[in-house]
């Protein structure tokens, strides 16, 4: 046996290797699966507020030049002639506080004011604000927003390692670089030339009479107001120029004069990508250059970072599912105060997931970073789990099966190997009684008729024994080769038992037993009367050779008829046997494990026979201990 578990142990061991390789390697799989699957998602809620950035990029680059005066010209197609500017009314944007044009000599013009009628209390105070923006724009003390380098833009850039990242759920059938290339900047490029009308140009040139005429410095290089970021790479004459803008005075004078017609009809005006700068913690200008005639505005509008931040985690997050195990932080750093930071989502104490992006310029000043404690998991992983625990209980089920049916198959054949050296001590016991008491009786040790005929009864009762032995071994080959026939006959049982009682008298008052009978009344049920004979006899002698030890040697016969069987109970005053054997005692060649049975003889198929006749004549046999000394055979035998 210990050479069976080995074997199985080891069998166990080479299979369970694989299978716990290929189930790691799976669950990695499906890890990667999920881990790709957030990440697409991510992806996608980030490539949505890019594009309702790149959305609100479009159409301010759309602009006319004009449109940032209280009256625009209105082409000719359309009609000609002039209107209100679309934005002269305060935006529905919550983020956007309002739209201002940025002259060459530092005074500022909005769509929210003209010349014919001055603007309510509301507008005032967003027509203060943006002045003191213009104001604080002129002194350069915002922080302009530095062009991110390609190779250090951290879009798309999870925190994954990078094998992972090649491998990842797109990456092995697309390729992104192009496009990652392609998306350093939300709008147009590069500069670009349009042409205008004079009209237009006089708009843009244009400052009401609300704009402060007091900001405009003297056109001297030092009081000029240009950012710090726009002056790199510049000379010295091209910003006094910028500064002294004489085509907006000419612009103005001939207006007055009333002598539009002497200016040129049209105008070349260079359009620069948006950018944006800081103006302060709290707001952001962004803007685009227009030159016309080498004279440089600005125009753009004016961002509230805590609205913006909030607008963006209101409307593309918060109504995602993913909020519900996800956390969205949007954060915009200026070079030299903390961050502004807005988180939304459900709270992540310990990050399995994160996904990070640096938006295009010109909102480069924006990063977002998404992450997850729990990555949801896909369908594939229930699946998974339910399938491994069926094969796992597959596979232990199959050990243990082959396991019990190799032990079955071992003990099968170390009791069969006892059964034959039981059967030839066994045989050999009666042969050697037999021949002994032959030769006595040659040899004349009988001097008188009393003694042979006590030799001549133990020659006959060896003989009955060793019939009785060999008939047991024949009767349990024809069983198992299913070559017994029975002849099932209705009987009351009363000549079974009569016929037991005769064959087992002398054997019984040899050992000092009695059998007793109670009476009975038993309908006739079918049994065939010489297989009833031997299971009775051999009950019967089992209860001797193990109850030779007791106090009181008696054994009970007893029937007990019911609506639908006959139960034959053979009970006798003997040690019992062990509760944990009461089932196994009807297995072939079984023997009790205990001292007992090493100084008692038997082969382990008398019990054996009896289940197996049993159960060929469409019965059962079960053993149970008395409440006293002793144990009942029971033979239950249906009544027809």
């Amino acid at each position: 046996m210990k050479r069976l578990r080995l074997i199985i142990l080891l069998f166990a061991v080479a299979t369970a290797i694989p299978m716990v390789y290929v189930v790691v390697r799976t669950y990695q799989g499906v890890a990667r699966e999920e881990t790709a699957r957030m990440r697409f998602f991510a992806e996608a809620l980030f490539d949505t507020i890019e594009t309702a950035l790149a959305d609100r990029v479009e159409l301010e680059e759309s602009r006319p030049v004009d449109a940032y005066h209280h009256t625009v010209t209105v082409t000719a197609d359309k009609g000609g002639g002039q209107s209100i500017s679309p934005l002269a009314t305060p935006p529905t944007e919550p983020y956007i506080l309002g739209y201002l044009q940025n002259n060459p000599d530092g005074s500022f013009q909005t769509p929210l004011t003209s010349n014919e009628k001055r603007p309510s209390r509301e507008l005032e105070g967003i027509v203060q604000q943006l002045e003191d923006i213009n104001r604080q724009f002129n002194r350069g003390k915002m922080t302009p927003s530095p062009p991110t380098p390609k190779s250090s833009l951290p879009a798309k850039k999870a925190e994954q390692p990078k094998e992972e990242t090649k491998t990842s759920f797109a990456g092995k059938f697309l390729d992104f670089s192009r496009k990652r290339a392609s998306d350093t900047y939300l709008g147009r490029q590069t500069q670009r030339t349009e042409e205008i009308t004079a009209q237009q140009a006089l708009n843009v040139a244009r400052r009401d009479d609300t704009s402060s005429r007091s900001e405009k410095p003297s056109s001297s290089l030092a009081s000029s107001p240009v950012p710090p970021a726009e002056t790199a790479g510049r000379t010295a004459s091209a910003l006094s120029d910028e500064v002294a803008d004489p085509l907006t005075e000419d612009i103005l004078d001939r207006e007055t004069e009333k002598s539009i017609d002497d200016l040129p009809t049209r105008f070349q005006v260079e359009v620069a990508p948006l950018q944006s700068v800081f103006i302060n913690r709290e707001q952001i200008f962004i803007f685009r250059r227009i030159a016309i005639d080498s004279r440089i505005y600005r125009q753009g509008f004016v961002l509230g970072i805590q609205p913006f931040l909030h607008y963006l985690a209101e409307n593309y997050f918060l109504t995602q599912p993913m909020a519900r195990f996800a956390h969205l932080q949007l954060k915009i750093a200026e070079t030299d105060s903390p961050a502004t930071v807005v988180q939304a989502g459900a709270a992540v104490q310990q990050v399995r997931f994160a996904l990070e992006r640096r938006f295009p310029a010109p909102f480069d000043f924006l990063d977002a970073r998404l992450t997850c404690k729990e990555i949801p998991a896909v369908a594939t992983r229930g699946t998974l789990n339910i399938i491994l625990i069926f094969l796992a209980a597959v596979f232990l089920l199959g050990l243990g099966a082959i396991y019990r049916s190799a032990h079955a198959m071992v003990d099968l054949s170390e009791r069969r190997n006892r059964f034959v050296s039981s059967v030839t001590h066994e045989l050999k016991t009666p042969l050697t009684n037999i021949r002994l008491y032959i030769e006595m009786l040659e040899q004349g040790v009988a001097r008188d008729t009393d003694r042979e005929q006590d030799y001549l009864r133990v020659v006959g009762s060896e003989s009955a024994r060793l019939s009785r032995l060999i008939n047991n071994v024949l009767e349990l080959s024809r069983l198992e080769n299913n070559q017994r026939r029975f002849d099932m006959r209705p009987g009351n049982f009363k000549e079974v038992l009569d016929e037991v009682q005769a064959v087992m008298a002398e054997k019984l008052r040899q050992e000092g037993f009695t059998l007793s009978v109670p009476p009975f009344d038993v309908p006739a049920f079918p049994y065939d009367r010489e297989v009833m004979v031997q299971l009775l006899i051999n009950l019967i002698e089992n209860s001797i050779k193990f109850g030779r030890q007791s106090k009181i040697r008696r054994i009970t016969v007893s029937l007990e008829a019911t609506d639908t069987q006959v139960a034959i109970r053979v009970a006798d005053t003997g040690p019992g046997i062990p509760r944990q054997a009461l089932k196994k005692v009807f297995d072939d060649f079984y023997r009790v494990e205990d001292p007992l049975t090493h100084t008692t003889g038997g082969t382990g198929i008398g019990l054996s026979l009896v289940k197996k006749f049993a159960t060929a004549m469409d019965g059962k046999v079960t053993a149970a201990n008395n409440d006293g000394p002793g144990c009942t055979i029971t033979i239950h035998l249906p009544r027809g």
